[in-house]
C-alpha cells in the first residue's frame, strides 16, 4: 500500500473503539460471562474478585453469582493459565484454540538462578507427571505435588522457589506450562483450597486443536480486542517469541489491513478503518467513569506502545508503579481506587488525581453503585488518597 492508501487513526479513536469493544462504553446485552470473556481475550483471573468485577462491570445486570455460576456450574468458562502462562477465566468453547496456540511456546529459563531451574528433561516429567495425577482426579496443589513427586523424584520437592514468605518446591515452575499445554485447569475450591484437574474430565470431548489454525485465531482475536497492533506487541501479550508472531502475522498478510495511528504503523484484521460507518462510530468520544479492577488496567492498555497515550500527567508516576485498580475518566486513566470489603459493606476509595466535574463525580456515584451490585453488597465511597499498595 502507498502512503496515501493507508487509513488513519487518532489514540483517541483508538481508545473510543476499545472501550466499545470491551464492553466500557455500554455494557454487553444479550450475552453471558463467555461473552466477555472472548470479547477481551480472556479475563485476569490471579484474584478471583477482580475477575468476577471485570466480567460483571461489562455485562448488564450481572452479579459475581452470575460469574461463578457460569464458571462451576455451567462450565461455559473455564479457569487456566492462558497468555504469559498466567491464570485466566476462559470461553470454555475456545480452550481448544487456546491450548492450540499456546502449548507450542516455551518459557526458557525464566528469572531463576541455573540451581534453581528445572532443566528441560525435568521439565517434561513433571508435565507428564501432572497429565497423569490429575487425568481422573480433582487434587488440592499439595495432594498434586505428592503424586509428582512421587512420579519424578526427590528433586522435584526441593523447597528453592521464592514464593512470598517463604519457599515452593522445585516442581511447581512448570505449573503453568501444564495449563498452556492443556493438561491440568482449575477446579472448584475444596474449602479455602484451590483445585486442579484435567480439562478432559472438566470439559468432556475436549482436544486441542493444531497450532497454525490456533494461532491465527489467536491473532485475529488479539486484534479484534486491542489493534490496531503489531507482532511485537502480540507477542509480548501472548509471551511467544517475536519471530513466531511475526511468521503468524505473515501468514494472514491477505486478510490484515495496515493503519497509521499518529505516524505509528499497526495492523487490524476486522475492517477497521476501512468503511466510512466504522470510521465514523470510530471517532465519536466515549466520556463518562468507569473502575478497573486489579489486572484490568494492564487489559486495558494492552497492545498501545506509550503509557502516556492512556496514562497522561499524575497517572504516569503513580497508576504505572504497580498493580493498581484504576480509574477511568473519558477512555484516560485519571486516578486510582481501592476497595475493602468487611460482611457485605464495601468501602471504596477513590484518588482522581485532578478535580472531577459534575458529572463525572454523578458518573462516579453511579460506578460505585454498579461495584456493590456486581459484588453484592452495600458500598460506601470516600475521595481521597490512596494509601493501599498495589494488590492490597
Amino acid at each position: 500500500m502507498t502512503p496515501s492508501d493507508v487509513p488513519t487513526m487518532t489514540w483517541a479513536e483508538v481508545r473510543a473503539l476499545r472501550l466499545r469493544r470491551h464492553g466500557l462504553a455500554e455494557p454487553f446485552t444479550g450475552a453471558g460471562p463467555a461473552d466477555v470473556a472472548a470479547a477481551t481475550a480472556g479475563t485476569h483471573a490471579q484474584v478471583m474478585s477482580a475477575a468476577e468485577l471485570a466480567i460483571g462491570s461489562r455485562l448488564a445486570g450481572a452479579t459475581r453469582s452470575d460469574v461463578r455460576a457460569a464458571l462451576w456450574e455451567e462450565r461455559s468458562l473455564v479457569k487456566t493459565f492462558g497468555p504469559r502462562g498466567t491464570v485466566h477465566l476462559l470461553p470454555a468453547r475456545d480452550l481448544e484454540k487456546w491450548v492450540g496456540a499456546l502449548s507450542p511456546l516455551t518459557t526458557g529459563p525464566g528469572g531463576f538462578p541455573p540451581e534453581v531451574r528445572l532443566t528441560p528433561e525435568q521439565t517434561e516429567q513433571v508435565v507428564a507427571a501432572i497429565a497423569d495425577a490429575l487425568a481422573d482426579a480433582v487434587l488440592t496443589i499439595d495432594e498434586l505435588g505428592d503424586e509428582v513427586v512421587g512420579r519424578t523424584g526427590p528433586w522435584a520437592a526441593d523447597l528453592v522457589m521464592p514464593a512470598f514468605q517463604g519457599r515452593w518446591p522445585r516442581w511447581r515452575q512448570a505449573l503453568h506450562l501444564a495449563g498452556m499445554r492443556g493438561v491440568l485447569c482449575f477446579g472448584p475450591n475444596r474449602g479455602r483450597k484451590v483445585t486442579y484437574t484435567d480439562p478432559r474430565r472438566w470439559l468432556p470431548g475436549f482436544r486441542p486443536a493444531q497450532e497454525g489454525p490456533a494461532l491465527a485465531w489467536a491473532v485475529r482475536g488479539y486484534l479484534h480486542a486491542y489493534g490496531p497492533s503489531t507482532p511485537q506487541r502480540f507477542a509480548n501479550w501472548l509471551g511467544a517469541p517475536v519471530s513466531r508472531a511475526s511468521e503468524a502475522f505473515a501468514a494472514l498478510a491477505g486478510e490484515l489491513r495496515r493503519v497509521d495511528v499518529e505516524g505509528t504503523p499497526a495492523w487490524t484484521a476486522d475492517g477497521t478503518g476501512t468503511a466510512a460507518g466504522e470510521a465514523a462510530a470510530r471517532s465519536e468520544a466515549v466520556p463518562g467513569v468507569r473502575l478497573l479492577p486489579y489486572f484490568d488496567g494492564y487489559s486495558y492498555r494492552v497492545g498501545v506502545p506509550s503509557p502516556e497515550r492512556l496514562y497522561p500527567g499524575a497517572a504516569a508516576g503513580r497508576a504505572l508503579a504497580g498493580n493498581f485498580q484504576n480509574l477511568l475518566v473519558d477512555g484516560v486513566v485519571a486516578g486510582l481506587w481501592h476497595q475493602r470489603r468487611s460482611g457485605r459493606r464495601i468501602d471504596v476509595t477513590v484518588e482522581p488525581f485532578a478535580p472531577l466535574s459534575a458529572a463525572h463525580r454523578a458518573a462516579l456515584d453511579e460506578q460505585v453503585e454498579r461495584v456493590g451490585l456486581i459484588m453484592e453488597g452495600t458500598p460506601r465511597l470516600t475521595i481521597g488518597r490512596v494509601t493501599a499498595g498495589g494488590h492490597a
